[in-house]
């Protein structure tokens, strides 16, 4: 008995010399991460907002209307694919509109991707590169614990570990010298209200409501419950993997809670639907002078929850995931067509620009959508990752019924809206995005030479029918012609080394003007695509 229990405390002195071996090798990263302040540009961009003019009453000003989806794959729905879910309401503002078949973001996960949208720019200019991150690991245990006895599959943590201070966690937003797009139409006369996700930032200087917004109804994290959980007549869907787990256990807290004007309320409603009915009441509200309305659903980004009659809907379907997913998209659709139908019977629609987007391509790691033709995901820069549904409609002033195939991006959106608006942007910083509205009258020009891409060692580059992809970490280049290849699914690098290197060189030129990223990753995502495994920073 004695030696049996010896070695057992052997056994156990022994594990705890490796785990703490194991630790004391752990890479720490200290800092600090400052978050860089330019007070300056700050001054500079309130004076700016104060100079503006007051157009309250101007009636032949257009209203405007952004409708942002949150992780919707373009071939997920019937506009770009036969087979995607039926989305009649969607499919009637390209009816009525211009349909884009070329529409990119800026980033493949949707903070940093809206962070370029509000702002026009590419969001590498002012740091806003990585997700914000609410938690780091305290210590290297907290660290080993993670990296070797959770599965975290497909993420992974990144070989650093950053030491990260609660006061730089606060900071994490964005930042205060950047002029949002909520803000320059709010300081000329608009009425402006978000309805759904921010995901920009969740203290005090970076809520909606600090923001430019002068209403705002939704929420401020990445991700929210639909309903309260096990809500009569809504089917939930639970995933297995280790980050979905962390959504529903937090629920509707904390920055997960539902709000209006920074006030938590107890939402019962299906979440699509109340924001769509809070985006109606807002334009009732405002309909007599101009307004600049968000509606950011948070549909169809997971946790999984549709109510019994949309999930009904597609009863055809065997595998749960993808039946739950259809019906989260019918169920968006229908927000949509909810907010479309309350402009066409305020008599709006005519004069109302209305912009409809993905922040990013569809999130295959739920294994309810794998993007179809397109290569890959969400946090990768393949196709299924950047390359997003987009529609313009406004009456007519664009070409009803018509679609448009040369590159645009989200950035595209600021400076469209603006000139719409008939606002001339500040001069004092370089805007990436263009007015699409005269590209769409001439299509004998393109709006943009090159599109880019970086998320810490990631990097992407487009030009014309060229688009290279490289991981400077793991020495992985990718070159693919989209003209004969749109899948990318033949790697041609080895075929032509020399328009890798103009590309790479053209890249250096854009990547010489933006700044490192303002706070460090914690996890990367694999993709494992026919035995070829990449990484990529999140």
């Amino acid at each position: 008995m004695k030696m049996h229990r010896d070695l057992k405390i052997f056994s156990l002195l022994l594990l705890l010399g490796i785990f703490l071996g194991s630790c004391s090798k752990i890479s720490v990263n200290r800092g600090p991460f400052p978050i860089p302040v330019n007070q300056e540009k700050i001054e500079f961009k309130d004076s700016w907002l104060h100079t503006q003019s007051d157009h309250s009453g101007d009636e032949e000003r257009p209203n405007v209307v952004l409708i942002i989806v949150d992780d919707l794959g373009k071939e997920d729905i019937e506009l770009y694919n036969p087979s995607g879910v039926r989305t009649p309401n969607i499919s009637r503002l390209a009816k009525d509109g211009v349909l884009f078949t070329n529409a990119y973001s800026s980033s493949s996960v949707c903070s940093p991707s809206r962070a370029g949208l509000f702002t026009g720019r590419y969001q590498q200019r002012f740091g806003f590169e990585r997700q914000p991150m609410n938690r780091y690991a305290r210590n290297r245990m907290e660290y080993f614990i993670v990296d070797h006895l959770i599965n975290t599959e497909p993420m992974s943590l990144i070989s650093t570990m950053s030491k990260v201070t609660k006061e730089e966690i606060s900071k994490q937003g964005m930042p205060g010298e950047e002029i949002l797009i909520s803000e320059i139409m709010q300081s000329n006369g608009y009425s402006t209200g978000l309805c759904g996700k921010w995901h920009l930032g969740h203290n005090d200087p970076f809520k909606p409501n600090a923001r430019g917004f002068d209403f705002h109804y939704g929420f401020y994290e990445a991700f929210t419950l639909y309903t309260p959980e096990n809500s009569e007549g809504i089917v939930d869907y639970r995933h297995d993997y280790f980050a979905n787990k962390h959504i529903w256990r937090q629920k509707r807290k904390k920055t997960c809670a539902i709000r209006v004007k920074d006030s938590i309320v107890m939402e019962e409603e299906y979440l699509t639907f109340s924001i769509a009915r809070q985006s109606i009441q807002f334009v009732e509200e405002n309909k007599d002078n101009p307004f600049f309305l968000v509606t950011a659903f948070s549909a169809p980004h997971t946790p999984f929850q549709v109510p019994v009659e949309y999930y009904n809907l597609f009863s055809h379907i065997e595998d749960e995931n993808k039946r739950v997913y259809s019906g989260m998209i019918a169920a968006l659709d229908d927000g949509v067509g909810m907010i479309t139908s309350a402009l066409d019977s305020m008599g709006l629609s005519d004069n109302t620009l209305i912009i409809f987007c993905s922040d990013n391509g569809g999130a295959t790691y739920t294994e309810a959508t794998d993007n179809g033709s397109l290569k890959a995901g969400k946090f990768s820069q393949f196709e299924g990752g950047v390359n997003i549904p987009m529609i313009i409609s406004w009456g007519d002033k664009v070409s009803v019924g018509s679609s448009y195939s040369d590159p645009v991006c989200l950035l595209d959106i600021f400076s469209t809206i603006a000139s719409a608006a008939e606002i001339e942007p500040p001069d004092d910083r370089t805007y990436d995005g263009v007015n699409l509205m005269p590209y769409l009258k001439n299509n004998e020009r393109s709006p943009h030479r090159y599109l880019y891409w970086r998320t810490d060692f990631n990097r992407a580059i487009r030009s014309e029918e060229w688009k290279l992809i490289w991981n400077v970490r793991d020495q992985q280049v990718f070159l693919y012609d989209l003209k004969s290849d749109k899948p990318e699914r033949k790697n041609v690098a080895d075929l032509y080394p020399e328009i890798v290197k103009t590309l790479q060189s053209a890249y250096e030129l854009w990547d010489d003007d933006m700044i490192p990223p303002s706070w460090p990753g914690v996890m990367e995502f694999k993709f494992d695509i026919d035995g070829e495994v990449t990484w990529w920073a999140i």
